[in-house]
């Protein structure tokens, strides 16, 4: 089995959807298409792409946890099983800001703070 990229999602964080998904379809031209968020919590539109090809896709999102801005971009780290790496985060001078929650078909994620005070995602399939 091949090991997988480090990265594995993106997500921006936006104020505006609409004018976001305006600025992204033009400067990158593609369509980018709804993405139901399976927690019902945020507003999503994907970047299109292949999950069997090389690199990583992505999304805009409209949420109430986190704003764009200054870190506002969020990259996700794929891994065996977020709950494994969960518990290495604080040993190693992280933070868990939201522990492992399920994403639907999507997998799993959990949100932590690095040893920088940055922002970032891990998600499994486990």
């Amino acid at each position: 089995m091949l090991k997988p990229n480090a990265i594995g999602w993106f997500d921006i964080y936006v104020d505006h959807l609409d004018r976001a998904t305006k600025f992204y379809e033009e400067i990158c031209n593609q369509k980018l298409e709804d993405l139901i968020d399976p927690t019902g919590e945020t507003k999503m539109k994907v970047f299109t792409g292949e999950m069997n090809t090389y690199g990583s896709s992505g999304a805009l999102v409209q949420s109430n946890h986190y704003k764009p801005g200054k870190g506002g971009t969020m990259v996700y780290f794929s891994v065996e099983d977020c709950e494994l790496s969960e518990s290495k985060i604080e040993k190693v001078g992280g933070k868990i800001i939201r522990p492992k929650f399920s994403i639907g078909n999507f997998g799993f994620v959990t949100l932590c703070e690095d040893s920088e005070g940055n922002l970032i995602g891990l998600n499994s399939m486990k």
